[in-house]
């Protein structure tokens, strides 16, 4: 009969317990935890990093490979690796056959979607898993090809790793990883990380978060759902409820989004306010952003409501005002202002509007209709706003579309913009919570923005409208009657 040694035993576990724990993220060790054949299948890609064989990419890298303007996913065909970090957890159930991963545990740029033929994924990808996909893998059978770059459905924009394609009457899409790719390309290793979430406002958040694990702070329900459950049962499959903070005088808003499947669907939604977070996605259609819970204990929403700005508390003289009515018809629109064609022929033009709802005012104008341009995308951006000299500071301005079909107008804001063409792509923009003409508005009808709060920015800024349009969407918009207004 062996005996053991129970002293030297626990010698030997308690120095394994401490060379796993000191693990850092560039250290390529792989314990027997994750499983002896995974092990090998991390050590041979690692190994072959190491001389060179395999080379690892960035996450923003294998995004660029999808080209949005063709609509047809790309098949790697190279040998490459890219690294994330898991940011969701389908052990509630609020996702399914999917896992986002960002492409650091903290401070992320980016992030990516892969779509799995696995459930109850957390037993593998736990949530902030350090995770290596093999993009081009050879598999056990000798057999090789490489995964593809794409969207899930079409036009959502919302660019995913997947194991094959379809093609139906809509386009060509990803399908999800079968059991056999996923086995051999998703590897992890012995890391995982907290992963801390990114802070951001609500007006802050865009397309480009897809799939981060994001906090916003200072968020209640709408009133008008106090007492009702995160999920209604006269939905089928998914029911979104209206998040909302206070921005001075108005709200931002954005919906939370949970399914029918998750364990926490009959819990009381929160009254108070609070904290909030969660991953950033897209409604089924990819027409608007998002947030999905990966479990409620990411909510804590205890403190007293916030309150909006009383209009009757401030008088206001306008320190900037722009109408376009000094501008011929068809005049570019220049001056103190930039007018950027980063991508096609087409930029901002003053136009004498027939509109019912601005009858015979010259407005700005922007449109991709019969360019021949594959893709548009045009800025106007303001003078510089010294936001320094008032404790508050306002924007607002009308907008109205036409034939908008998918094209985008955005409104941003940049206080290290250097004023020039090629500074733009380089500044820092962030979007601001002033209310766009929706695409569904009547054309001869035009759209308040509300009083925008500038008070959270210092410094020279400079506010941005930014058109985006392809193709096949090349809708028309309008702005004016753009002011800002400080007080007095």
């Amino acid at each position: 009969m062996k005996t053991i040694n129970f002293k030297n035993y626990l010698l030997a576990l308690l120095a394994s317990v401490a060379i796993v724990s000191c693990v850092q993220d560039d250290d390529f060790s792989v314990p027997e935890s994750v499983g002896a054949e995974e092990n090998r299948a991390l050590t041979d890609v690692l190994s072959q990093i190491e001389a060179g064989a395999i080379n690892v990419v960035s996450i923003s890298e294998v995004k660029a490979m999808y080209d949005s303007s063709s609509e047809m996913p790309f098949q790697v065909d190279t040998n490459i690796v890219v690294k994330g970090y898991v940011t969701s957890s389908d052990l509630t159930g609020n996702f399914y056959k999917e896992v986002y991963l960002q492409d650091s545990p903290e401070n992320p740029t980016t992030a990516i979607k892969v779509i799995l033929s696995q459930v109850d994924s957390y037993n593998r990808f736990n949530k902030g898993r350090e995770v290596y996909i093999n993009l081009n893998p050879t598999y056990s059978d000798g057999s090789a090809g490489g995964l593809y770059i794409g969207e899930e459905r079409v036009g959502n924009e919302v660019i995913t790793i997947g194991g094959g394609t379809e093609t139906d009457q809509y386009g060509t899409t990803v399908t999800s990883l079968s059991q056999n790719q996923m086995n051999a390309t998703m590897l992890r290793s012995e890391v995982s990380q907290d992963i801390t979430p990114l802070n951001l406002k609500m007006y802050e958040i865009s397309s480009d978060h897809i799939g981060m694990f994001v906090q916003i702070d200072n968020v209640e329900f709408e009133d008008n759902l106090a007492g009702l459950r995160y999920f209604d049962p006269s939905e089928d499959y998914d029911t979104q409820r209206t998040m909302q903070t206070c921005t001075g005088f108005f709200y931002s808003t954005m919906n939370l989004e949970t399914s029918s499947f998750s364990n926490f669907k009959n819990a009381l939604l929160p009254e108070g306010n609070g904290p909030i977070a969660g991953i950033v996605t897209k409604t089924y259609d990819g027409s608007s952003l998002i947030l999905t819970l990966n479990s409620t204990d990411d909510v804590n929403m205890d403190s007293a409501r916030c309150v909006l700005y009383d209009i009757n508390d401030f008088t206001f003289t306008t320190s900037f005002e722009e109408n376009f009515q000094s501008y011929s018809n068809n005049a570019e629109i220049s001056g103190d202002w930039t007018n950027y064609v980063e991508e096609g022929s087409r930029n901002w033009i003053s136009r004498t509007t027939t509109d019912t709802g601005n009858p015979g005012s010259k407005i700005a104008q922007i449109s991709a209709y019969n360019s021949g341009d594959a893709s548009t995308i045009s800025w106007l951006i303001s003078p510089t706003i010294d936001l320094d000299v008032n404790e508050f500071e306002f924007f607002e301005f009308e907008s109205s579309n036409s034939f908008s079909d998918g094209s985008e107008l955005e409104l941003l804001i940049s206080t290290d913009w250097d004023g020039t063409d090629v500074g733009v792509s380089s500044a820092t923009w962030t979007s601001l919570p002033g209310t766009i003409v929706p695409d569904d508005t009547y054309y001869k009808d035009w759209i308040y923005s509300g009083l925008v709060d500038l008070s959270p920015y210092s410094g020279n800024a400079h506010i941005a409208f930014k058109y985006t349009a392809n193709s096949g969407n090349t809708g028309t918009y309008e702005i004016d009657n753009i002011k800002v207004l400080v007080q007095n």
